[in-house]
């Protein structure tokens, strides 16, 4: 019997689901994919192992894919588990977004003008026959790493 394996969603888990989906619509141009998630109930509760646990949030397209494609899940989860860990780069487990852009610099400045930050600086690398790579860590208004990158062949 054959297993069909389709990659589905990455998963970012918010402090303020509607604001970081909005970010990610404005810089990004991701869309919406409605209904909303309201998710609560036994069931939940079992896939989870939080008691009471309620979740809410939304799935976005990704650029370059239509609604079929894999999407960026935003979640809230009530109650939450908020950290005060900053970003890091090498830090263990899921560690980075990446889009590709046509410009990098004018994307980095509509991530910082939509509440992010910049993380490491902009550079430039020729890779010979590869091409050209212009790339650059930010990150997210609530933190999470993403990596602007172009490659001019």
């Amino acid at each position: 019997m054959e297993n069909n394996i389709r990659y589905v969603h990455t998963n970012i888990i918010a402090q303020n689901w509607k604001k970081l989906a909005q970010f990610y619509i404005d810089v990004f141009h991701c869309k919406p994919i409605y209904p909303e998630r309201n998710l609560s109930g036994n069931w939940i509760d079992r896939i989870t192992k939080i008691n009471n646990v309620a979740i809410r949030g939304i799935d976005l397209t990704l650029p370059g894919y239509d609604n079929n494609g894999p999407t960026l899940e935003i979640f809230e989860y009530s109650p939450d588990n908020i950290t005060d860990g900053k970003p890091v780069i090498n830090r263990q487990g899921l560690g980075h977004l990446a889009f590709s852009v046509d410009l990098v610099e004018i994307t980095l400045k509509r991530i910082i003008e939509h509440g992010g930050e910049q993380l490491g600086e902009l550079v430039s690398r020729d890779y010979g026959e590869l091409g050209t790579l212009t790339v650059v860590y930010a990150c997210d208004p609530e933190g999470n790493i993403i990596e602007i990158q172009n490659w001019q062949r």
